[in-house]
């Protein structure tokens, strides 16, 4: 059985030459409303759903985006490979706005961690998340992204942090000397619930700004954020669509099979009502 990709990004990421819409979807969940509809159809012969994460037109803050009901929607018709773009903070020197970084890992000074999981209420779960990345997908993302021309940086830590605001110089100049990479607010949730759906996940991350840190430069201002991220947009566009044909049909790559071991409570003890929230990705123990 044919798998279906997920995108998630700008709102306008789904304005690729060559996709056919087919629909949009308005999925209710367990865990409530996601960001918008989700948007469906094909793409170079693949079945492919987009979805905008700060909802059309830019309206929700980071710590607003309900990724559990994003996450468990996409689930939800189909998708186990996900592809999400991103705007992050450089946190290097050689890393520069409108390059591209594939992280491979993670850390998390997020607050709202409860958020960030499909478990509790009587199933108790703990994925393994020493490697929170596709290792398949990202290679696929890495040579799209080469073949496109684009400067990419393959591997690095992305530190998620709340939001709204920008860091401090203090909070950048730690950041730094603890050697993460990268800086953003919202890609870290993403990657835990993918992981418990068991979706390969990757990220493209694309530098818009040095953060605050680097004193020759001025700090980081949504419009310069905005400007750089336009200008990577058509980037992004032209390596998701350079990388789908590249995505296995079937799933069955580790990430898919996460759960394996993971899930602590007996299958006599789960309660019925969270089964039924749980089915999308619960459903091959059912």
């Amino acid at each position: 059985m044919t798998t279906a990709i997920g995108i998630i990004g700008g709102s306008g990421l789904y304005e690729i030459d060559g996709f056919e819409k087919a629909e949009e979807r308005v999925i209710a969940t367990p865990f409530g409303e996601p960001s918008d509809a989700l948007v469906g159809g094909t793409l170079v012969g693949r079945e492919v759903w987009f979805l905008p994460r700060h909802g059309r037109g830019h309206r929700l803050l980071p710590t607003e985006i309900n990724h559990r009901a994003n996450l468990w929607a996409l689930r939800s018709v189909g998708v186990r490979h996900l592809i999400c773009v991103t705007a992050v903070g450089s946190l290097k020197e050689e890393y520069h706005p409108r390059d591209i970084v594939l992280p491979d890992q993670y850390f998390d000074r997020t607050s709202r961690r409860e958020h960030h999981t499909f478990f509790g209420g009587g199933i108790v779960g703990h994925v393994s998340f020493a490697h929170p990345v596709s290792a398949g997908l990202r290679a696929i993302l890495k040579e799209s992204a080469a073949a496109e021309g684009a400067t990419v940086h393959d591997g690095g830590t992305y530190v998620n942090m709340d939001g709204p605001a920008f860091s401090t110089r203090a909070e950048s100049e730690t950041n730094r000397k603890l050697g993460f990479d990268v800086i953003g607010m919202t890609n870290l949730p993403e990657a835990k619930l993918a992981r418990e759906a068991e979706i390969a996940l990757a990220t493209l991350a694309m530098i818009t700004d040095y953060d605050c840190w680097k004193i020759e430069e001025e700090p980081v201002t949504a419009e310069a954020v905005m400007g750089h991220l336009h200008a990577n947009v058509s980037a992004a566009k032209r390596i998701i669509t350079r990388s789908i044909p590249q995505i296995p049909a079937e799933a069955d790559w580790p990430e898919h099979r996460s759960l394996d071991g993971a899930i602590m409570t007996p299958r006599s003890l789960w309660p019925a009502e969270r089964v039924e929230m749980l089915r999308p990705m619960l459903q091959r123990f059912l």
